[in-house]
């Protein structure tokens, strides 16, 4: 019987399924191609002049991606590939779009960014690559445990330091000849590294419960130190560079990755309750991150007071309802009266729903939902207990950030300012992103790679040679 399932450990070794991946790569290369000559037609009536140099600069970069997961991950997810080649290529086809509208368009609000987007694209897939080539085993990152932490922390704390304010949020450090750099990106991916080790250490002692309330049991005093102590750095994060976005994400990790290890119900309602309670004690006394409350609860009104122009929500949500199922086509929205860099970047969701209608709108999210499921499911096929753990947490950061952007957008939660991973502008998102696709797929290697056959025994051997003699 040949072996077909997702299995750990298998001796007569799984289909690499690289044929798959380039088959799926062809489409998630055309589709976006094809939505570029759509945008083209749209505002000009004409195909756009750069269309064949995004295609093959696309098709370039997915090849060379493909040739060396090919060779150094051959029996890694065949389809994370495609979807972050897909999504990529439709936010850069997004971006290009939106640079068409003059009103958002400005030297104030630095010109057209598709440029730059397609160059830190390009940088994301050469970590990608780099990745995958110098990291050869992912359980070598278990070594490094607490150094990772003391690197995030370096990482989180900088813009508090030497970083600038921009949109009202303290999280970019200008580096020059570079631009502005945001480190928590690159934070999220190494603090999961670091949980990852901990929690695979500690787990036993967090799994201990105390007692039993309403059906809940509840943790040991002395064991909720460790999430009182990210509780608490998640609270300095959001005080001190105002960025609710990555303070949720950063506790939301922990959480998820501590039920994960414990199983325990009682750390995700404790998780609840800590998050809660600290956002409404920020949103009372940070007046960045109360401004952002009241818009989520009053879209309507005036922004500012008196202008006659309501909020950025109330644009988007009107984006949403003139949409519709399928959309008024790509390059036949208005966009342009969100205004301002956002559009771009934190409501670029709307492009999309306005754009690509609820049909378009629930095939990225569901794009996105694969993603996070083929994550998943490398977790659970994952042979060491640390991969399982930072293939969850690496997945986790994807589900957080979209439910976040999307929430937010739509108007479900208070807006957080985080990019969509792949879709919005923003050269440390697209970064950091392709460096985490890249250790999920080799933790999924790892996974999926057939077990080494066993080493011919010494005594059987020499038993057969006396029954024949």
């Amino acid at each position: 019987m040949s072996q077909t399932s997702n299995t750990t450990v298998s001796t007569g070794g799984l289909p690499s399924r690289r044929n798959t991946e380039l088959a799926m790569l062809v489409f998630a290369v055309l589709i976006p191609v094809l939505a570029y000559a759509n945008v083209g037609l749209a505002k000009e009536e004409t195909l756009p002049a750069g269309m064949l140099g995004y295609g093959l600069g696309l098709g370039l970069l997915a090849g060379v991606a493909h040739l060396v997961v090919r060779r150094y991950a051959p029996y890694a997810d065949p389809l994370m590939l495609p979807i972050a080649t897909l999504l990529n290529g439709l936010g850069l086809v997004l971006i290009w779009r939106l640079d068409q509208e003059p009103g958002i368009t400005t030297d104030s609000l630095g010109g057209p960014m598709a440029p730059d987007q397609l160059i830190w694209s390009t940088v994301g897939v050469a970590l990608f690559l780099a990745v995958l080539i110098f990291l050869k085993d992912h359980r070598i990152l278990q070594r490094y445990t607490y150094i990772s932490m003391v690197v995030a922390l370096i990482l989180l704390a900088s813009p508090i330091i030497v970083g600038e304010e921009i949109n009202g949020a303290r999280i970019w450090i200008s580096i020059p000849g570079v631009g502005s750099l945001q480190p928590g990106e690159f934070a999220k991916i190494i603090i999961a590294v670091f949980f990852a080790g901990y929690l695979m250490v500690k787990r036993d002692a967090l799994a201990l419960a105390s007692r039993r309330v309403m059906g809940v049991y509840l943790p040991r005093g002395r064991d909720m130190g460790p999430i009182l102590v990210i509780w608490a750095i998640s609270l300095m994060i959001l005080v001190f560079e105002t960025d609710l976005g990555t303070s949720l994400l950063f506790f939301g990790i922990f959480v998820v990755m501590l039920y994960v290890a414990t199983e325990r119900t009682s750390w995700i309602i404790f998780g609840l309750l800590l998050s809660a309670s600290g956002a409404v004690f920020v949103a009372n006394t940070n007046s960045h991150v109360g401004l952002r409350v009241h818009n989520w609860l009053n879209p309507l009104e005036n922004d500012p007071p008196g202008s006659g122009q309501v909020t950025e929500t109330a644009q988007a949500m009107f984006a949403f309802g003139s949409g519709g199922l399928f959309g008024s086509g790509l390059g036949q929205g208005y966009s342009r009266l969100i205004g301002g860099i956002a559009t771009k970047s934190d409501y670029i969701l709307a492009t999309v729903g306005e754009e690509l209608g609820l049909t378009g709108l629930m095939a990225v999210i569901l794009l996105y939902a694969l993603l996070i499921e083929r994550g998943m499911r490398t977790a659970l096929a994952a042979r060491d207990p640390f991969g399982k753990l930072l293939a969850v947490g690496l997945s986790g950061i994807f589900a957080i950030q979209v439910f976040v952007v999307a929430g937010g957008v739509t108007g479900l939660i208070p807006l957080t300012g985080m990019t969509m991973p792949f879709l919005a502008q923003g050269g440390s998102s697209v970064i950091a992103n392709w460096a985490l696709v890249a250790l999920l797929l080799r933790i999924s290697d790892t996974a999926r790679r057939p077990a080494p056959a066993p080493a011919p025994s010494l005594d059987a051997e020499q038993t057969q040679v006396v029954r024949t003699t």
